[in-house]
């Protein structure tokens, strides 16, 4: 049953691939208007073509980059690329577009989105699917996208995308401490003890309304302890006595 779900993810997965690659004809005559491609593009968002919405999108651009809708364009495009999963385009439109129009009335919208590129390109779509853990993937898209939505809280903290923002950094913390954890772990593996002491004291400061905080001071402690730094294993301990008095360790003391 479970080769079954596996193999099944993987041939739908092959297949939103290939359909995500595809580039049938349009039909562009060169002699479009431009309300006609942008009103094609729109319908085509509207239904969820975004490969065909991205690809009318560019040809307007392309024909008319100074027209009336020069700006929603760009915005428009940003979302296609987003929701066919291509990060490289749209993070180039974004970055373009806040460099070209610094004061535009959707920046808070236009650094939402950098930061839902990012979130999204640390995702593995598969990984998902099939419910494998990997938490030890490289997190640099996460935190990418943490500074984004931090960019957008400290620029616009009124914005109508604040709340969400809010939210999806609380995620990328967990993720973040949760990785954190793993290189810790393996620093203690390698018997690398300074450097998981380090690792383990930076997830409880700056992951402190994390779930792995409990896991970081027990890395503390044990770290500490191989070192010989008493003073400092017994400030972990103390710590972790106020926090999670149930913890083995401090039952141990």
């Amino acid at each position: 049953m479970h080769i079954f779900v596996k193999g099944a993810a993987i041939a739908f997965f092959s297949l939103a691939i290939t359909a995500c690659s595809s580039n049938p004809d349009d039909g562009f005559t060169g002699k479009e208007s431009a309300d006609v491609l942008y009103s094609d593009a729109r319908a085509a968002m509207d239904t969820g073509n975004f490969s065909k919405a991205a690809r009318t999108l560019e040809q307007l651009d392309s024909r008319f980059p100074f027209g009336a809708y020069k700006d929603q364009v760009q915005l428009d495009l940003i979302y296609a690329y987003y929701k066919q999963n291509s990060t490289a385009d749209a993070l180039a439109n974004i970055d373009k577009f806040l460099k070209l129009n610094p004061t535009h009335p959707d920046i808070d919208y236009v650094i939402y989105m950098r930061g839902l590129v990012n979130m999204q390109a640390d995702s593995y779509f598969l990984h998902e699917l099939l419910n494998i853990d990997r938490t030890d993937r490289d997190p640099q898209n996460a935190q990418d996208a943490f500074k984004d939505f931090n960019r957008l809280l400290k620029s616009y903290p009124n914005s109508k995308y604040a709340a969400d923002a809010r939210m999806r950094m609380q995620f990328l913390k967990d993720r973040l401490a949760s990785y954190s954890v793993r290189v810790a772990e393996y620093y203690i593996k390698i018997d690398a003890w300074s450097a998981a002491a380090v690792r383990g004291q930076t997830i409880v400061e700056t992951f402190s309304d994390t779930p792995y905080v409990e896991r970081a001071l027990e890395i503390m402690v044990q770290a500490y302890d191989e070192l010989g730094q008493n003073t400092l294993k017994q400030h972990a301990l103390e710590v972790m006595k106020t926090n999670f008095p149930n913890n083995a360790l401090v039952a141990q003391r």
